[in-house]
């Protein structure tokens, strides 16, 4: 559509935009909601791909940090982002949206394998196409997967959508008076250690251009105005 910046999108998610109470576990409610806006977006003729984590279930660092096997740990998170991939493509389904789980780790009885030309053909029909597994390798992030699939799907863009509205001098939920970036440069957010993205995913932008915008995932409309180009979060590039 005429109106757009970015027609091609990867959606970054934390596996919180799924959790209930005290950011655990999967809630139904909020699959819906989150489906809904994910909806509203591809209303627009935008085609999005998504990559969600699985830190309402699992965090591999976490499990390493009491003593488990590293490879082991990580590799239960990659399983718990496929549980949330499935979660968020059953309320796809619900909101009418069709859509497509890709797993980098194959388990062919729930989704299909990852295949970078079949995905992208998903896109071009009008599929959302949902990413689990991260990359299919330990010691790598799920912002890591996002910055690898958006690239291997030629996005246009990387959009981190998370609990707070823009990148911030410290986190603003503990520090009321922290600035906020409208923007910064890649190598700034490598200096400043920004929390919001790991700095494997910023050095992979930035060596392959991709730019990041990280906004609210629950502000109204949000998403729908990174696409349109509008100024909002804040953009890395």
């Amino acid at each position: 559509m005429p109106d757009l910046k970015y027609h091609r999108i990867l959606l970054k998610l934390g596996g919180e935009a799924l959790a209930g109470e005290g950011g655990f576990g999967i809630k139904p409610e909020r699959a819906s909601g989150l489906a809904q806006v994910i909806k509203g977006v591809v209303g627009l003729g935008v085609q999005m791909a998504i990559v969600i984590g699985s830190g309402n279930i699992w965090r591999g660092k976490d499990g390493a940090a009491l003593g488990m096997d590293r490879a082991r740990a990580d590799h239960i998170g990659m399983l718990a982002t496929v549980m949330n991939t499935l979660a968020l493509q059953d309320a796809l389904d619900h909101a009418g949206v069709e859509s497509r789980a890709q797993t980098a780790i194959e388990m062919r009885a729930v989704a299909e394998p990852y295949i970078r030309g079949r995905a992208i053909r998903h896109l071009e029909k009008g599929r959302v196409v949902i990413f689990g597994a991260g990359i299919g390798n330990p010691y790598f992030t799920t912002d890591t997967a996002g910055a690898l699939r958006a690239k291997e799907i030629n996005a246009e863009i990387l959009i981190k959508a998370t609990k707070v509205d823009a990148i911030y001098t410290a986190d603003p939920q503990t520090h009321p008076d922290a600035l906020k970036f409208e923007s910064l440069t890649y190598m700034e957010a490598l200096n400043l250690r920004v929390g919001v993205m790991d700095v494997t995913a910023i050095s992979l932008c930035m060596e392959n251009h991709l730019p990041i915008c990280v906004v609210d995932l629950w502000e109204p409309a949000s998403i729908e105005k990174v696409v349109r180009g509008e100024k909002i979060g804040t953009m890395v590039y």
